[in-house]
């Protein structure tokens, strides 16, 4: 069975709303994307040891994204 992007979006949407209702203090959101990280890593490593390097590419892309977001405020 395939996911669809929009499924996705509307699944990551849901998670989001659950977290933000969890708690709505930002700063408490980073436990929760750290733990989001760290499953993803652990999914690529599954799915192929050597997915370890495009995962750290992944990771230096989110902080230039991260770092665009803080200087432009915008996505």
């Amino acid at each position: 069975m395939t996911i669809k992007d929009y499924e996705l979006r509307d699944e990551l949407d849901g998670v989001a709303e659950d977290i933000s209702r969890y708690s709505s203090n930002p700063t408490t959101w980073q436990t929760w994307i750290k733990y989001l990280l760290q499953e993803l890593e652990q999914k690529a490593l599954d799915v192929n040891p050597s997915h370890q390097e495009y995962y750290e590419d992944m990771l230096s892309l989110l902080q230039d994204t991260l770092r665009n977001r803080l200087r432009t405020g915008g996505w």
